[in-house]
């Protein structure tokens, strides 16, 4: 028979398999899916991000850029993936907080499939034109929408996105008809917008800042509380033609619903470490977004309330996208 001694020193042995086990990770390459095209605000962060951890953890971390769908098909690759926790998906405000109002037959339900880790960004949304759209400020365009009614039109990152959600939600609070031209992420609908194929565009200004700084677009107006630091001649929207009027997109980290509590607890402590790092910050600020780590339960709060608030809003403005 063993000594008493001898067995809590198993016991004790066993006990710290688990945290040993969660030190380790991850032993191999971290894949993180993002569900738009590269250039985009979603992209550009994982990228940040995705350098940060990847030399924390000294293994690869692989951006794998799957877009289609305004973002859900990428979003659904993250939701059936392994729960092993080498499958991290960026999430957004389009594929997570409106796509389950948007889309009959989604392939993921964002609250049962999804473990959130931990939010990064939160970016202002801008209405921007042309160099040559005549409308010199926000109040124009709403002029020449009244005036010209179907006759304008705006270029969005794809249905169900939230340039196109800004979008409508402008058009429909103010009783504009504006027609939505969706591409396929920001970046090929920016291209086109600086080349003059489409008059306007909402947009994230974590991708549209420097186009606006080197004068190949103009910001008509901010969708956020306040101007921002980086545009502080761009007015609100709130200030000028819709009171109180704020959409802001968000991007965070999710992992598969099952994946290990320890290992999204690890990987929620080292991006937040990384956010609240001032050098990672000024990269963000100069992007055009602002840094937004939040409590691991405030997350997940802040993504189930999103997913109920846009769903009201989605059948107040009576949006539908085949699925």
């Amino acid at each position: 028979m063993p000594s008493r001694r001898r067995l809590l020193a198993v016991g004790a042995a066993v006990a710290v398999l688990p945290a040993a086990a969660q030190d380790a990770y991850p032993t191999r390459p971290v894949r993180v899916i993002v569900p738009f095209p590269p250039g985009q605000a979603s992209d550009l962060i994982a990228r940040i991000v995705g350098e940060d951890l990847a030399r924390r953890w000294r293994q690869p971390v692989v951006v794998e850029n799957r877009s289609g769908g305004a973002g859900t098909i990428g979003a659904e690759a993250g939701a059936r993936a392994a729960p092993d926790g080498y499958t991290i998906t960026v999430g957004s405000f389009g594929p997570i907080t409106v796509a389950p109002a948007l889309v009959r037959n989604l392939g993921y339900d964002p609250v049962r499939d999804f473990a959130p880790v931990s939010n990064m960004i939160i970016v202002p949304m801008l209405i921007l034109c042309h160099p040559s759209f005549p409308a010199t400020t926000i109040q124009d365009l709403v002029a020449q929408a009244r005036a010209r009614p179907g006759d304008l039109h705006y270029a969005s990152g794809g249905p169900g996105s939230t340039q196109h959600l800004t979008g409508e939600l402008f058009a429909h609070m103010l009783g504009l008809r504006m027609q939505h031209v969706p591409y396929r992420g920001s970046a090929p609908a920016m291209t086109d917008l600086i080349a003059g194929t489409v008059p306007l565009m909402v947009d994230s200004t974590a991708s549209a800042l420097p186009h606006i700084q080197a004068g190949r677009i103009r910001a008509l107006a901010v969708a956020s509380r306040a101007r921002l630091a980086q545009l502080p001649d761009v007015p609100t929207v709130a200030e000028t033609v819709i009171p109180d009027f704020v959409v802001q997109g968000w991007t965070g980290l999710l992992m598969p619903a099952a994946t290990p509590t320890p290992i999204i607890e690890l990987v929620h402590r080292d991006v937040v470490a990384i956010l609240r790092d001032p050098a990672v910050a000024e990269r963000i600020v100069q992007l055009g977004a602002v840094p937004s780590p939040m409590p691991l339960p405030d997350f997940t709060a802040f993504v189930h309330a999103e997913v109920a608030r846009w769903r009201k809003v989605v059948g107040e403005i009576g949006i539908r996208l085949d699925g």
